[in-house]
């Protein structure tokens, strides 16, 4: 291991792959992701429930303290939503060192503070009560602000299972803080020895507006091929690091999310960071990252550089 890995909590031996789980069937897909990740990295898998009993709390009315009935009523239902979890978890990768936790925190609260030294941390995208009962405000606070790498396990179509085949597709915007994501997804497509796709799009940098000319006058195709070059620059030392990976640039001057979307009804994997600009202007703070960990047919993996 290189003093880079070293100084990555992410990447030390420890680091447990994470799981949320509500008892969902969106919940019961992403331990099915986890812990075939977790076997095929070598690393144990931790599967977790949040209570959130300041949640029962303000249900009950706003009592001080929650009664002791209440409380053993919600954990022993936590336990046995971790206790099935574990046991679907060992059907699909028995060879994993399984652990489990119930916590009094909030989901999102939980799933945060646990990414901080995490290899992963996945979760379903849809859920009832319990962890993913808010998409909006569950999902994406731990997709906007987890740390290191957060996994929206979304199925195929209509089959609701796990894609194994096809590419891993990255999204680029041209920014340093990409870094991570392509990071994440060479060692994704490495790992699965699959093919990658990197894709940047341009479409929201308005060119014709900041060089004052009609749209008819811009040279697009010259600027398709900047643009690639620029891809390829990004690419570079990546592709010398894992000479095993054949990557594919595809350079578009059309909606970042339409394309990503797209590319997810045939990847395996959908990778995005977590901040940017051009093309991915806020990424899961704006419409295109949202959607994607909403609406992919893949899972899609948000990445944050710390």
């Amino acid at each position: 291991m290189n003093s880079q890995q070293r100084d990555n909590p992410h990447q030390l031996a420890s680091a447990p792959v994470v799981v949320g789980v509500d008892g969902s069937d969106g919940s019961h897909l992403a331990v099915r992701w986890a812990g075939q990740v977790a076997a095929l990295r070598g690393r144990r898998l931790l599967i977790v429930h949040g209570l959130d009993l300041l949640a029962t709390q303000s249900l009950l009315g706003g009592y001080h303290v929650v009664p002791t009935s209440v409380v053993e009523t919600v954990r022993a239902r936590g336990v046995k939503i971790v206790t099935a979890a574990r046991g679907l978890a060992h059907d699909v990768a028995p060879e994993v060192e399984v652990a489990t936790e119930v916590s009094d925190a909030s989901p999102a609260r939980l799933l945060i503070d646990l990414s901080k030294s995490a290899y992963l941390v996945a979760l379903g995208a849809t859920g009832n009560a319990g962890i993913f009962a808010h998409l909006g405000s569950t999902l994406l606070a731990v997709t906007s602000h987890g740390h290191g790498s957060v996994v929206v396990v979304r199925p195929t179509d209509a089959e609701r299972q796990i894609r194994h085949d096809g590419p891993v597709v990255v999204g680029i915007d041209g920014s340093p803080v990409s870094e991570s994501a392509i990071a994440a997804a060479f060692a994704e497509a490495s790992d699965r020895e699959t093919k990658l796709i990197a894709l940047h799009s341009w479409s929201e940098w308005h060119f014709g507006e900041f060089a004052g000319q009609a749209g008819s006058h811009i040279d697009w195709h010259g600027l398709e091929i900047a643009e690639d070059a620029v891809l390829a620059e990004r690419l570079a030392g990546w592709t010398e690091k894992y000479p095993d990976v054949h990557v594919t640039r595809k350079v578009y001057r059309t909606s970042p999310m339409d394309r990503l979307t797209e590319w997810s009804k045939s990847a395996q994997l959908v990778v995005v960071g977590s901040r940017g600009r051009g093309g991915f202007t806020g990424l899961l703070l704006g419409s295109t990252s949202s959607f994607l960990v909403q609406h992919a047919h893949c899972p899609a993996m948000v990445t944050h550089s710390g």
